[in-house]
């Protein structure tokens, strides 16, 4: 099976795209970077370290240390697709990614996001 080109994308190349959709809504970088860190379980130097050595998604999720488990509480559609039914599990953690800054562009609450209340 051929994979998905999303994959071989850089996290990098997409990031600008996450924090631009996020500052038009009124929110900030740091509120994005804290969605990755909770989502993943790098630290900020580590994202930034992915960053900058342009690590493709599949590398990236691999690699994240400690996928907060909360993340399998993430629902709804994002591009057309229900989040909870993707069954790529590459995919699936780039699409709870997705979800998660659009809940921020929409004004949600932080607590709400990263799933504490």
């Amino acid at each position: 099976m051929a994979k998905h080109k999303v994959y071989t994308m850089s996290f990098a190349s997409v990031y600008p795209h996450y924090v631009t959709k996020a500052e038009k809504k009124g929110r900030t970088k740091e509120e994005v970077d804290e969605i990755i860190r909770w989502l993943t379980g790098y630290s900020q130097e580590e994202v930034e370290a992915h960053l900058e050595k342009k690590t493709d998604f599949e590398t990236f999720f691999a690699q994240a240390h400690k996928l907060n488990p909360s993340r399998k509480m993430i629902k709804g559609v994002i591009c057309g697709v229900r989040v909870e039914d993707i069954e790529e599990p590459t995919m699936q953690e780039i699409r709870y990614l997705d979800k998660l800054v659009d809940e921020l562009a929409k004004g949600k609450a932080m607590e709400k996001i990263l799933r504490t209340s």
